[in-house]
Parts: C-alpha cells; sequence; structure tokens
C-alpha cells in the first residue's frame, strides 16, 4: 500500500529542490528541433540539453542497484536518453517523454522570453518546461518516491526522445535499434500531452492525426505592374483562395470531403460530453480571444468533438507576399501556403495526404501551374480499452492527488510516438496524460509549466507504477 501523503511530500520536496532548479536552467539552452535548426549537431544546444538531463539522471538512479543510463546516438540522428532500473515480475513498463523545443515564437509578455527562465506564482515560464522537459524528471522520481516506502514495481524503462517537434522522424530506428532492451511493455507512459484544467487528472484517450504541405500557385514568370495585367492575368492569390475552398467550406471551417472524415466512437461521444460539463465555457475561454470574437458554435460538446475527432484546416504560412510597407502596384507571380490538417485519430494519413493532393492538383482553374508538396504525414492514435486494474489505480491517483476523480478527452494534436507505439505494442496499456493546461501555450508565447500539477501528475504516476504490478499479475 502506498501512503498517500508520504508520496506527496516526497515528491514535492524532490519537485522544489531538485526539480524546479534544473528546469529552470534547461529553460535558458536554445535546443530547438532540427525541423526548425539545420545546424543543430554544429550548434551543440542539443548536446547540452542531453548532459544536463544525464547528470541529474545519473544522480537520480544511483539509490537504485542495478539500474543504467545510456545517451544511444545513431550517425546522422539526434540523440537519446534510455534508462533502466530493475523491478519485479516480467512485465515492463515504458516511460516516454522528450527534450527537444519548439522555436521562439513572437508575443511574448515584457521581461518574458522563450530563453528566458522566470518563475512567477506557481507558474515556470519558458520554452520546454512543460513540453516536455519535466516528463523524465517526473517519471524517474516517481519510482524515487516508491523506493522511499519501500513499495515494489516492475522494471521501468525510460525513453527520452530529441526530436519529437521535428515529427519525431529519428525515433523508429532507435525503437528498432533497442528492441531487445525494451522489451515489450505491458504499461505506456506518455507525460508530453494536455489537461484540460489544473484541478483533476486528464487522461488523453485520443490523438488527432495530421498531413501538412505547401500549396503552390504559380501565374507569370516574373511580377508584372498591376494596372497592365489585371482583368487579364488571375491572382494566384485567387486562384489558390478557390483551390483551398475545394477543401474546405470558408463559412464553416468544414472539411469538404467526407473521405477525410471517420466515425466517432460511442464512448468517445460520451467522455466528450462529460468534459465539457466538466470544463464549461472553457473549453473555449482558454484561448486568447480578442474582445468580441466567438468559437465556430456555441455548442460545448461539439467544441469537443470538434477538436479531437474531425478534421480541421489551418494556413499557418504564406510566401509570395512583400510586407505591406514593401507592396507596389505589382500583380505578383506566385502564392504559396503551407497548410496544417489535422485529421480524426482513426484515419489513415498517407491515403488523406494521397486525397488531398488529387483534390488540390487536379484541373487548374486557367491552367495555373498549382503544385502541392506534402512533408508530413502522421496518423493519430486510439487508446484501447482500459484495463479495470488501471481504471481504478487512475482513479485512486487522481483523488489522492488532485481530490478528484479523474477526467477523459481525446487531444487534437499529435504524438507520433504513441501511434507508433499501439503498431508495435497492440496489447499495451497506456497512460497518456500531462500538464498542458489553459494558457500553458505549448509551441506559442508566454508558455509555461503549472507546477502544482507536475507534482501532482508525477503522484498519479506513481501510484499507477505501483498498482501496476499486482494489476498485471491477477
Amino acid at each position: 500500500m502506498v501512503d498517500a501523503a508520504r508520496l506527496s511530500k516526497h515528491i514535492g520536496q524532490s519537485w522544489d529542490d531538485e526539480i524546479v532548479p534544473t528546469l529552470f536552467e534547461y529553460i535558458k539552452i536554445p535546443n530547438k528541433s532540427p525541423s526548425f535548426d539545420p545546424k543543430w549537431a554544429e550548434h551543440g544546444y542539443m548536446d547540452d540539453a542531453v548532459k544536463m538531463f544525464e547528470t541529474w539522471a545519473r544522480k537520480k538512479i544511483a539509490i537504485f542497484p542495478g539500474a543504467t543510463l545510456e545517451v544511444v546516438t545513431l550517425e546522422g540522428r539526434t540523440p537519446v536518453i534510455f534508462i533502466e532500473v530493475p523491478g519485479e515480475g516480467k512485465e515492463t513498463i515504458l516511460l516516454y517523454g522528450h527534450l527537444d523545443k519548439q522555436p521562439e515564437m513572437v508575443g511574448w509578455f515584457d521581461g518574458f522570453g522563450p530563453w528566458i527562465p522566470l518563475i512567477k506564482g506557481d507558474k515556470l515560464y519558458g520554452r520546454g518546461g512543460a513540453d516536455d522537459g519535466y516528463a523524465m524528471f517526473g517519471s524517474l522520481e516517481a519510482i524515487a518516491a516508491l523506493k522511499d516506502q519501500g513499495v515494489p514495481h516492475a522494471r521501468c524503462v525510460i525513453l527520452i526522445e530529441a526530436c519529437e517537434e521535428s515529427g519525431s522522424y529519428d525515433l523508429p530506428y532507435y525503437v528498432d535499434h533497442l528492441a531487445s532492451r525494451i522489451g515489450a511493455p505491458s504499461l505506456v507512459v506518455c507525460l508530453d500531452s494536455g489537461a484540460g484544467n489544473y484541478d483533476q487528472l486528464w487522461l488523453t484517450t485520443s490523438l488527432r492525426g495530421m498531413i501538412a504541405g505547401e500549396l503552390k500557385v504559380q501565374v507569370l514568370d516574373e511580377g508584372v505592374h498591376s494596372g497592365d495585367a489585371s482583368g487579364i492575368v488571375p491572382s494566384s492569390f485567387r486562384i489558390m483562395r478557390k483551390l483551398i475552398s475545394r477543401l474546405e467550406d470558408e463559412d464553416t471551417g468544414a472539411i469538404k470531403l467526407d473521405a477525410l472524415y471517420a466515425q466517432v466512437p460511442p464512448e468517445r461521444v460520451a467522455q466528450a460530453k462529460v468534459a465539457a460539463a466538466a470544463l464549461g465555457d472553457q473549453v473555449y475561454a482558454k484561448f486568447p480571444f480578442p474582445e468580441g470574437m466567438k468559437p465556430v458554435t456555441d455548442d460545448l460538446t461539439e467544441l469537443v468533438l470538434n477538436r479531437t475527432w474531425r478534421p480541421a484546416l489551418a494556413t499557418t504560412g504564406m510566401d509570395g507576399f512583400p510586407t505591406p510597407q514593401n507592396a507596389g502596384n505589382v500583380l505578383r507571380p506566385h502564392s504559396t501556403a503551407k497548410l496544417s490538417l489535422r485529421l480524426p485519430p482513426t484515419l489513415d494519413a498517407k491515403e488523406a495526404q494521397k486525397t488531398v493532393k488529387t483534390l488540390l492538383e487536379k484541373d487548374p482553374p486557367y491552367g495555373a501551374r498549382v503544385s502541392f508538396a506534402s512533408d508530413k504525414a502522421g496518423t493519430g492514435w486510439n487508446a484501447p480499452k482500459l484495463a479495470p486494474w488501471l481504471e481504478k489505480a487512475l482513479d485512486t491517483g487522481s483523488k489522492a492527488a488532485f481530490g478528484k476523480a479523474p477526467a477523459y478527452m481525446g487531444e487534437g494534436g499529435s504524438i507520433p510516438f504513441m501511434w507508433m507505439l499501439g503498431e508495435k505494442f497492440p496489447k499495451s496499456q497506456f497512460v497518456v496524460t500531462g500538464v498542458l493546461g489553459p494558457h500553458s501555450n505549448a509551441h506559442g508565447p508566454n508558455e509555461f509549466l503549472h507546477i502544482p500539477t507536475g507534482k501532482k501528475v508525477t503522484q498519479v504516476v506513481a501510484h499507477v507504477i505501483a498498482d501496476h504490478l499486482a494489476g498485471t499479475r491477477r
């Protein structure tokens, strides 16, 4: 049996004395993911972050007889940290996180910044603390807190990658390389997800997939005077708008192609209703809307389902456009838009990629030169049904740490590792959770880690690891 009060005290002390100070220093390192820093190896920031994590973890695992840590580096790829903590029985728990970061982004508060750690109240501001620097620390501390009470657990493997924000394209090579050492985990714990609020544990039941690519429309070989050409040469932007309208209804935002939808399982609809009721207006109010702006519908359950199970398009970048102050009377030769299409969790991303490419490129208006070059296609993930022991453990852990039962909801983003693990280990149970609650703003400005939630999530993970051993022996 776990002494919940003692567990909370142990974990809280470790967070205050060890974890938060280390994360404070980690935030200073601009170790952007390879997609955002092609010269990451040359710059050395990723190595700095790995070394910091390694140094802390080696001190922590010294309390576990037989525990090992290795920084594994395959040629030409970002490194991973691989930690093994021996345990009882034949089962294995795999705990996952990442340490690479999103780029800077503009819009930080005065005095704040992506590489400027700042503690304000219960929040640690800066890039990477919540997404997902805390994961390794929380995972190891959960195991250490059990050892403090002499509570047995299964063998634990911790895998921390450095490529997640780039789509985890290096990770499959490491999973294959380390396959014999990982084994076949009966439980996977991922601490890289979101939270609907900071009042209870939030379990992620699904993740949307995504395809992304550049839609380019070319109408001329060079720009010409708009007074001379307009009315004769069609605008590349107008053609691009028309092509995007093949995919998206501009009045509602709904995706037009039936092939890009999937049936929402009844249990996910039921969970969405419960989550919407728990969150209320925070379903949409957590976003920084300007005054007078409204969400796409007033139906809270529909908003949850839109965000978690329905396809949605975002235009995340544009090229071929001068800045307004530099825009002369020129009919531009081309327009390029970076499109990001979120997909239902169970939809095949590769097939969706082909469907969208065909739709956008066929029969181009006026014979314009049109291309859709898609560089990303990741299938989503839908969690398997929870085993009775795990459902009970999560309930116990959430009530002990948060004082409330857990809530269940899908996430709108992607964690490529989950789909990969789901395919490789179809019999595994999954606990996917995190600290990214309202306004924590991962990937955007003013990202923060809510420290009390980090402590409480660590407590829940400890309860689950403890209960796993008995649960898998039944």
